[in-house]
């Protein structure tokens, strides 16, 4: 199958060609490579039951139980009691990301890396003068197993987000392509919690709607998506449809990594906005561990609902070692911030002072547990 030649009616860019790489559960896969004893048995790499720890990857063995990232590993443990529960080694994984990287630059120079085990790249006009992007993803298939004996699967398409959408359908070891021609009715087809960029919250708002698929979707005007769902209403508008005009960039490595939420109502209720702060803390830590980032500064935002902002900022002499003591941190800073004083609008967390690449590769014992 050959590439897409061009674009959705009333996409941007017709001519273009993007492939979106997405490595097979890449911290288990890992470490099933480098142990034997590991392969065929289900894998969770995480954080301890014990200290509140979540999967950040698990094997696919372990999927078949349920299993998934994101998951705290004590559930995880309750659905697979006899996974292997091994801690994230994020020095060996960001050296095999960047072999991965590698080759990518082998045919273009258009890449930008979405985490530490995947990335698009615009192919477009490429190194080795290849018209066909279907055949580019291949090879650069078979290139990463060769040298990496890891396997990644592939999505090829006119535009990031289909080449996303295509990336997830066969995995492991899967190359999909979306035609452009073929884009509508494929979307149409699609659950609506499926497409990329659309999360659980909104999935459910979605439902609530009555709108269960692509099509349904596709039934709902600017004004309506807007109205329900601000600003980024016009973002599901225009993906339903099959259009993404964002390019490949490839910016340098972010300064700070951060996550936050606006509550529905404002909130003065202590547990909540404690859950909330952690919850917030252990997304910001999985973001990390998914770049290969290693953080020593931690800043908390609080909005209150007269709209008054208060950033609270700590930083360590060593990187924050995992979720539950950033959950630990933030919540310190967001008290010294007065989180209880007011109602509560807003509430971000952040970890920023990154470690260099020759901090990384010194020889210093770090504890992770995401």
């Amino acid at each position: 199958m050959e590439s897409p030649a061009g674009a959705p009616e009333g996409g941007a860019g017709a001519a273009r060609k993007i492939i979106h790489i997405d490595m097979d559960a890449f911290f288990a896969s890992i470490e099933q490579r480098d142990r034997p004893e590991l392969r065929g048995r289900p894998v969770i790499v995480g954080g301890s039951p014990e200290h509140r720890g979540v999967v950040s990857t698990c094997s696919y063995e372990a999927r078949a139980f349920g299993v998934h990232s994101a998951m705290p590993t004590r559930t995880a443990f309750r659905l697979c009691p006899e996974a292997v529960l091994l801690h994230p080694d994020i020095k060996k994984y960001k050296r095999i990301s960047a072999v991965i990287r590698g080759i990518f630059h082998e045919y273009t120079d258009l890449v930008e890396p979405v985490s530490i085990d995947e990335a698009y790249l615009d192919v477009t006009v490429n190194k080795r003068g290849e018209r066909s992007a279907t055949r580019i993803a291949r090879e650069i298939q078979r290139e990463i197993f060769l040298k990496t004996r890891l396997t990644a699967s592939a999505g090829v398409s006119c535009n990031k987000f289909l080449a996303k959408v295509a990336s997830d359908l066969h995995k492991p070891a899967g190359l999909t392509v979306i035609r452009p021609e073929e884009a509508e009715s494929f979307l149409d087809a699609m659950p609506v919690e499926k497409f990329h960029g659309i999360g659980r919250a909104t999935a459910a708002r979605l439902l609530a709607m009555n709108v269960r698929t692509g099509h349904d979707l596709r039934q709902l005007d600017r004004s309506t998506l807007a109205a329900h769902f601000g600003k980024v209403g016009e973002f599901y508008y225009r993906i339903v449809r099959g259009v993404d005009d964002r390019p490949v960039e490839t910016g340098d490595e972010p300064k700070s990594v951060g996550k936050e939420i606006t509550l529905s109502a404002d909130s003065t209720d202590r547990r909540q906005l404690r859950i909330m702060v952690r919850t917030l803390s252990y997304k910001v830590a999985r973001l990390l561990l998914g770049r290969g980032l290693l953080g020593r500064t931690v800043t908390v935002k609080l909005r209150f609902g007269d709209f008054h902002t208060v950033t609270r900022s700590q930083s360590l002499p060593e990187p924050v070692p995992d979720g539950g003591r950033l959950g630990e941190i933030a919540l310190e800073l967001a008290e010294k911030g007065g989180m209880y004083q007011h109602p509560i609008r807003l509430v971000g967390v952040t970890v920023s002072n990154f470690l260099t690449p020759e901090e990384l590769n010194r020889p210093v014992q770090l504890e992770f547990d995401f």
